[in-house]
């Protein structure tokens, strides 16, 4: 079984180094998620941040206690930890989902204007996974 888990969080950067933040994050996340077998996707726009990792419990949680002493991230909230039949993400050792209108309008169908993934529920988080999973991902960028 694999282990997932899914958190929001926003950003603490400013504006003008959010670009260079995001380009780290990916590539730490890349790195250290081809070594450990971990894969997963990061969404980020309008100052947050939705990512949802999969692989063996010990290393997750690892990560999680690495993402609470980020200075880049605050006001992190978990949505699920714990075991799935299924990955979603397996082809991805960190999937990179850039600002999307069918995310956008997923978020404008719950009454927000912008990405406000801390504004979600429990049970939002399966629709939000099957459309991250769904949309191409770029070659470019990162």
């Amino acid at each position: 079984m694999t282990f997932q888990l899914c958190y929001a969080s926003k950003t603490t950067s400013p504006h003008h180094q959010i670009l260079n933040d995001l380009r780290d994050i990916l590539g730490e996340a890349r790195d250290f998620n081809i070594l450990h077998q971990v894969q997963g996707v990061l969404y980020f726009a309008d100052e947050h941040f939705f990512q949802c990792l999969e692989g063996e419990e010990v290393v997750i949680l690892h990560v999680l206690e690495k993402l609470y002493k980020d200075p880049r991230h605050h006001q992190i909230k978990l949505f699920r930890a714990g075991h799935v039949d299924q990955g979603h993400f397996s082809q991805w050792s960190m999937k990179y989902v850039r600002r999307n209108s069918k995310i956008q309008q997923y978020f404008e169908s719950k009454g927000y204007n912008h990405f406000r993934p801390l504004s979600l529920d429990e049970q939002d988080i399966p629709t939000l996974l099957k459309l991250l999973y769904e949309i191409e991902q770029p070659e470019e960028f990162v």
